[in-house]
């Protein structure tokens, strides 16, 4: 009942209904070593279990189309409603931020120290303060505007599931609910977990943050 009274809601011409989902666990995460655009780790079994839970929960949910990244972790987190035979789509502007010369590391300490360096001058408002090979938060804004742009642009598509990742989550998150990117780490995020925002002329509105109920 609750699914078709909210379907019924949705109907509205320029309601979306977004639930913004982070991938589940990989090996990388779970060893503490950093995995950003340029390391396509799958799924470990923890992963697979948390994606499970997720589809358990909601595959009576009305999904219109789901878009992931380009990494094969988003894919995995969602498979099965893929299978189910929900539309889906890959938007590379959703990859993590490019950790650059941190991917695929564990931290050391003075690796450490020069993340914690970066981080402080994100929090400052330094945010085209660019990690060293990789990307700074103002260049993964500018792409996940594009692609935002591609999805918002789709009135068909009312009930939309959009699977990241962390770092990347954050910067989206910011930009949506009109957040300085330098507040940015206000976003908790954990594996499998989700925010789930509705749009509503041209207005963002933040439901549900960091929801992880499906995982017990």
């Amino acid at each position: 009942m609750l699914f078709l009274a909210l379907t019924k809601v949705l109907r509205k011409l320029d309601y979306k209904n977004i639930f913004i989902l982070r991938h589940a666990e990989t090996d990388f995460n779970k060893r503490g070593i950093v995995q950003g655009s340029g390391i396509d780790a799958p799924l470990n079994n923890t992963g697979k279990a948390q994606a499970h839970a997720f589809y358990t929960r909601y595959k009576d949910y009305p999904f219109d189309k789901i878009y992931i990244s380009a990494l094969q972790r988003t894919h995995q987190s969602v498979k099965e409603f893929i299978d189910d035979g929900i539309p889906y789509e890959k938007l590379k502007g959703l990859n993590e931020i490019d950790w650059g010369v941190f991917e695929g590391k564990e931290i050391t300490p003075s690796d450490n120290e020069y993340y914690n360096i970066l981080i402080e001058n994100w929090k400052k408002g330094k945010v085209d303060y660019r990690i060293d090979g990789g990307e700074s938060p103002l260049m993964v804004q500018k792409r996940l505007q594009h692609d935002m742009e591609i999805i918002l642009s789709r009135p068909d598509e009312k009930n939309v599931l959009i699977c990241m990742h962390g770092r990347a989550m954050r910067i989206l998150l910011t930009t949506l609910l009109n957040y300085p990117l330098s507040s940015m780490d206000r976003f908790a995020h954990q594996n499998m977990g989700f925010y789930h925002l509705t749009y509503d002329e041209n207005t963002f509105t933040l439901v549900m943050a960091n929801d992880t109920v499906h995982l017990g």
